[in-house]
């Protein structure tokens, strides 16, 4: 509210009195002056020079509440001196704009600040529990720093993991020709309507020298983002090229993690800085819109993979009898995953309940203060950690473990560098929390603190375009989590039709691993003859096959085609026509195709029958594996597709 006081003397720009003695008054100061900037100026009123400056003030005034001086002489107390100090900043201006407009807002405001006020003992604790001392205003360029180079590790990961089985996959003699598909869809589409439907570059060449050379820029852009060059074109294109590849790829790219990876993608391009060749310190500050989108994909990827358990109905997460059975019939569990089956049950079940917390109940405090945050990322972190030691799940965890990453700030970065003994120089060493991630109005132009204030110089992603696509993605996630509660029908036709537009550009997916928990392992076992009686076992690379054969790490590349056989054993060959194809192609010795084998026993002249089986596999137990060395024991089920062989 307005003070009766008129100053005489008045200060020659607005300064905000306050309680130097007060914890709770000088943490918050803080983060005001990262707010407001050079705007305004603090100063304690307990310092001497206060009551030779401004006489008309009195002490017992300036103990109750602070004041915000104007150079016209005014002065204003309360909540209306605190809203006049942060609207200096012309971004923070509507809370004032609505104090003045709105006399409710305003008493309210006046309420809420005496009530806190008389209470600043609680509220200062309140303010250690969620903000420690930092309550500056956080800057986040080591954060990006990390996180996009992490992401480009990653991308890096998944290209090269690709090239290397693609002409197998998707060669012209491979499983799934890209060639033949692009045919099948030009029957259908074409054109511009192609392009969006089906949106990949084998439009222009479907030729297996294009498969690879799609690959191999990818992993040149990943290197190139690696090392910082024009980061938001080499994002921008590697997320092009890697949907060009799950589009084509089909179900062999049609993973979660595929979906995530491009999803992530995306968003990071609205926290890269735009420039050529940006320096970790001289770029602009990365858009907090971008930042909290990145969080809020987090948080839907745990959120979503929590419910999605319990939504299905499936008895085994709502007894919690799930991860009994979960690490020996997971695709490709590791040797670490045999022992953690080897646990007794009354442990499974409290490792599930502690996953039920992690996932449905620690991903809301990502949106809580500071030290809630990070309490959120510790335990995503060990989850995450306890997940890829147990199982094989390709860059998923590494991609989920750097989102995690945008819930630090820079002096948690610090922080967590120096804990590690990572010694560090100049302005890593030295970084200080400041007013460096305000948004602001020039967008050439942009403030930073370091060890004092840096200017930095740069163009960054303006809010015209950042806040309309931060808007349509959180519609179109609201959409899926609707959908996923079984809440839509009632949206905006607008919103549905803008959503099913966007659909094959997978840049905004609902996620969630295991909604229904596999309690047997089936597997198929892939034989070959050449008098349709001696039957010889093809051995893949990684999947289960020979009892004896240890599991393995294999993670974080995919071998995607071990994969599919794990999802084709939950069906039949009916419903997966390129499992007919690949022994097709066995039967044709295919270089390519044989490649992505451990063993193939048929090197010199190719088999003449090939046929499938298929076995229920179970982990062996500490007494058998003593006995035996074995860590599998199966059980042979019946046939799982009839005799094949080539026309002659």
């Amino acid at each position: 509210m307005r003070s009766a006081a008129q100053l005489a003397n008045p200060p020659a720009r607005p300064l905000l009195l306050y309680d130097g003695d007060c914890n709770f008054c000088v943490r918050w100061i803080r983060r005001w002056r990262g707010i407001a900037g050079e705007r305004v100026d603090y100063l304690p009123f307990q310092e001497p020079s206060v009551p030779r400056r401004f006489p008309e003030l009195h002490r017992q005034q300036l103990e109750t509440a602070v004041h915000f001086l104007q150079p016209d002489g005014s002065v204003f107390t309360g909540a209306e001196a605190a809203l006049r100090s942060l609207g200096e900043n012309p971004r923070q201006r509507w809370l004032l704009d609505w104090y003045v407009q709105s006399s409710v807002f305003a008493r309210t405001s006046e309420r809420l600040y005496r009530f806190v006020a008389e209470h600043r003992g609680f509220f200062s604790l309140l303010t250690r529990l969620g903000w420690g001392e930092r309550t500056e205003i956080p800057t986040h360029f080591l954060v990006r720093w990390t996180f996009l180079r992490a992401l480009a590790l990653i991308y890096l990961i998944a290209f090269v993991s690709l090239w290397v089985q693609v002409s197998g996959l998707l060669g012209s003699d491979g499983i799934a020709p890209a060639r033949m598909t692009m045919e099948n869809v030009s029957g259908q589409v074409s054109g511009l309507e192609g392009f969006h439907v089906f949106p990949t570059l084998c439009w222009f060449n479907a030729t297996d020298a294009s498969l690879q050379l799609q690959c191999a820029a990818g992993t040149v852009l990943a290197l190139l983002l690696l090392i910082g060059f024009a980061p938001v074109l080499c994002l921008f294109l590697l997320w092009l090229i890697y949907l060009s590849l799950c589009t084509i790829g089909r179900e062999f790219l049609s993973f979660q993690w595929d979906i995530l990876l491009l999803e992530t993608g995306f968003l990071a391009l609205f926290i890269a800085p735009l420039q050529l060749l940006p320096r970790l310190w001289r770029a602009p500050p990365p858009s907090k819109v971008g930042l909290w989108l990145l969080r809020w994909l987090l948080f839907r990827l745990m959120f979503e993979s929590g419910c999605v358990k319990l939504l299905s109905g499936d008895p085994t997460w709502h007894n919690l009898t799930a991860l009994n059975v979960h690490y020996e019939t997971q695709p490709l569990p590791t040797w670490i995953g045999w022992y953690a089956h080897q646990l007794p049950g009354w442990f499974q079940k409290t490792a599930t309940v502690v996953m039920f917390v992690i996932e449905l109940g620690v991903p809301f405090l990502i949106f809580a203060p500071r030290r809630p945050r990070f309490l959120a990322g510790v335990g995503l972190v060990g989850l995450q950690v306890l997940i890829l030691l147990t199982g094989n799940y390709c860059f998923f965890n590494l991609l989920t473990l750097a989102l995690c990453l945008t819930l630090l700030d820079d002096a948690a970065v610090v922080s967590l560098l120096r804990r590690c003994g990572i010694k560090m120089r100049g302005r890593v060493a030295d970084v200080e929390i400041g007013s460096g991630d305000t948004e602001s109005d020039r967008p050439s132009s942009v403030k930073s603190t370091t060890e004092g204030r840096q200017s930095v110089r740069g163009w960054r992603w303006p809010g015209e375009v950042t806040v309309p696509v931060g808007c349509l993605i959180l519609l179109f996630s609201m959409l899926q989590l609707a959908e996923m509660f079984r809440w839509g029908g009632a949206e905006p036709a607008l919103l549905r039709g803008l959503y099913n537009w966007v659909m094959p550009f997978r840049t905004v997916n609902s996620y969630g691993l295991f909604a229904v928990m596999t309690t047997n392992r089936l597997e198929i076992i892939v034989q070959g003859s050449n008098d349709g009686t001696n039957w010889l076992d093809y051995e893949f690379k990684y999947k289960p096959g020979d009892v004896q054969r240890r599991p393995r790490f294999v993670a974080p590349h995919q071998p995607r085609l071990d994969w599919q056989m794990w999802f084709a054993a939950l069906g039949n060959y009916r419903g997966n026509p390129w499992f007919v194809n690949f022994c097709v192609r066995l039967l044709q010795n295919s270089p390519e195709v044989v490649k992505l084998l451990r063993h193939n026993p048929f090197p010199q002249v190719p088999p003449r029958y090939i046929r499938a089986v298929v076995y229920e596999y179970h982990f062996t137990d500490l007494a058998a594996r003593r006995k035996t060395g074995a860590w599998w024991r199966r059980e042979f089920k019946g046939g799982y597709l009839p005799v094949i062989s080539l026309t002659q």
